[in-house]
């Protein structure tokens, strides 16, 4: 080791030298948010949180009977395999299932739901 290098080693070692580089921590959330909005696909996040969140609120049977398929414009559409699972979800459950996207995610990204056979 050289004297020179002694002296930056030891420099450093003391505290001398160039102030360290400030760190802040922020949340990969915080930062992400903007990024998406700017490069709009914000709407694609909420979509895949949409289409993920729908076994949870319809159950495992209908679930298994129907899927949803995307997620535009506020209008969720569901593929449905039969035609009285259709009919249930439709009369029966539609109301219940649109409640419960709009507690979970907000009444402007899920504003109405359209089953398909």
């Amino acid at each position: 080791m050289t004297s020179e290098e002694r002296r930056v080693f030891l420099d450093r070692l003391r505290g001398y030298g160039p102030p360290p580089v400030p760190r802040t921590a922020r949340r990969v959330g915080d930062c992400l948010a903007p990024v998406l909005s700017a490069l709009g696909l914000a709407d694609r996040l909420h979509e895949s949180e949409v289409l993920d969140a729908w076994r949870g609120l319809v159950g495992d049977f209908l679930a298994a009977h129907s899927q949803p398929m995307q997620l535009k414009s506020g209008v969720l559409l569901v593929r449905v395999l039969q035609p009285t699972v259709h009919y249930e979800l439709d009369r029966v459950w539609k109301s219940k299932i649109l409640k419960g996207f709009q507690d979970r995610f907000g009444k402007k990204v899920v504003r109405e739901i359209r089953f398909r056979l």
